[in-house]
């Protein structure tokens, strides 16, 4: 996936790029244009039923982008995604409410998005309120909710309203308290010993090394490693570009110290 720095130009190539795939010109142009960049390279990797898979790397490594072209939000400048089965994402924290509405409302709006029968919400609506733990705040403007607050919801309604076969989460537990947090995990541990898959963007490395069986490390758009989450993740730490030759040996015992915090 390739993007453009400046706005106008970006518009105009990708006129440019809808006239050529309108006029059956194959695949669009694999050299950069001014101002473009790749934002994603020759990634490549398979997933099975039933795995957690972590995506590390720091910021501008092009996770993000790596799900949204999961979720099918924007296309790939080359390549292709196939997914089979219910995909489930919460990708961007509070995406999709609408602010002026309460908590309760945007339920029923979001699901009739994700095409989800009236009677259906009904019925999960429980568990979703449950979930949350908003109280009497559900009936309140989305508007006036904390970003922790709309991270509750949001990921009650990913995971409590659909039974999804794939889940995307990116860095949605970013905010929040840490019991709310473990619910969650325990929550995506749930979704994926009932043969479900996830897809979890976090920078809780020692997280994504306890919950994930494999992970995958970009760079600067590019994949560097794929493999086991222990091995990826020690090689995130090992990085020139992750901290600096000062940071790094206080990062690797922070890092022990917390995976010790985690597992108690």
């Amino acid at each position: 996936k390739k993007y453009c720095k400046d706005l106008k130009r970006s518009l105009r190539y990708g006129l440019e790029d809808l006239g050529s795939e309108l006029l059956l010109q194959g695949e669009p142009k694999m050299d950069l244009r001014r101002q473009e960049f790749w934002a994603l390279q020759d990634v490549n990797f398979e997933l099975r039923r039933g795995e957690s898979f972590g995506v590390i790397g720091v910021n501008g490594s092009g996770k993000t982008t790596l799900l949204k072209l999961m979720q099918g939000l924007i296309k790939p400048t080359t390549g292709s995604i196939t997914i089979r089965g219910k995909l489930g994402a919460l990708i961007t924290l509070g995406a999709g409410f609408q602010p002026l509405l309460t908590g309760r409302e945007n339920i029923y709006i979001n699901a009739a998005i994700l095409g989800i029968p009236r009677r259906i919400v009904d019925r999960n609506i429980g568990d979703i309120l449950d979930f949350a733990e908003l109280g009497d705040f559900i009936d309140a403007p989305v508007k006036n909710y904390s970003s922790g607050m709309k991270g509750r919801l949001g990921f009650s309604i990913a995971t409590n309203l659909i039974d999804p076969d794939v889940l995307l989460l990116d860095e949605v537990l970013a905010t929040g308290d840490w019991k709310f947090k473990e619910r969650c995990f325990r929550r995506m541990e749930e979704i994926v010993q009932s043969g479900a898959t996830i897809v979890f963007v976090s920078h809780l490395v020692p997280k994504v090394e306890q919950l994930c069986n494999r992970a995958i490390l970009l760079h600067k758009g590019v994949v560097k490693l794929v493999g086991t989450a222990s091995e990826v993740c020690e090689a995130y730490y090992e990085m020139p570009d992750t901290f600096t030759k000062g940071e790094h040996r206080a990062a690797k015992r922070r890092r022990k110290q917390l995976a010790v915090a985690l597992k108690q």
